[in-house]
């Protein structure tokens, strides 16, 4: 039987996940947005993203294993716990409530969580530390891509979009 702290990390990497995943719905506002040539495939993200989050999970255990004391570990509890919270906001605000703008806004903290979590781990596990650069990178990318669709299409909500969702609803009623 696993130990807790690793049921813990692989629980926190697929609700993460899971949950991000059910709250990016792909549909017509999204894919009318307009978007730099250089965004990876829409099906990239799901496997980029369950790679990572298994990575950050892993350092999680390794952190946890490498913690020498209480206070260690309520570090580790701690960090994890505010990159959930900032990781999973993310989504709603882009997806659910169509605000690219606010994402743009949110992923500061979520970066910096990551970053947090880079930074703090290395004193609990070197390998720790590095499992957390590829959430860093791909985050810093995700952030140029959000920074991108703002630039591309403005402050939301706009007019133009409005009324372009409007036009659709009363044709698809």
């Amino acid at each position: 039987m696993p130990e807790t702290h690793v049921i813990v990390a692989v629980v926190w990497a697929v609700v993460l996940g899971g949950l991000g995943g059910m709250l990016t719905k792909i549909g017509p506002w999204y894919r009318d947005l307009r978007k730099p040539a250089w965004q990876p495939p829409d099906w990239l993200f799901g496997p980029a993203w369950t790679i990572i989050l298994g990575l950050a999970a892993w350092a999680m255990v390794l952190s946890w294993e490498g913690a020498s004391d209480d206070w260690g570990r309520r570090v580790i509890i701690m960090l994890y716990a505010a990159n959930f919270v900032f990781h999973f906001l993310w989504s709603p605000l882009f997806f659910t409530l169509k605000r690219p703008d606010w994402a743009l806004v949110e992923v500061v903290p979520l970066w910096l969580s990551v970053l947090a979590l880079c930074v703090a781990l290395r004193q609990f596990s070197e390998l720790a530390s590095w499992l957390i650069v590829p959430y860093l990178v791909w985050v810093s990318f995700a952030a140029c891509l959000n920074i991108a669709i703002v630039y591309l299409n403005g402050p939301f909500p706009t007019k133009e979009i409005i009324t372009h969702e409007s036009e659709r609803n009363l044709h698809e009623v």
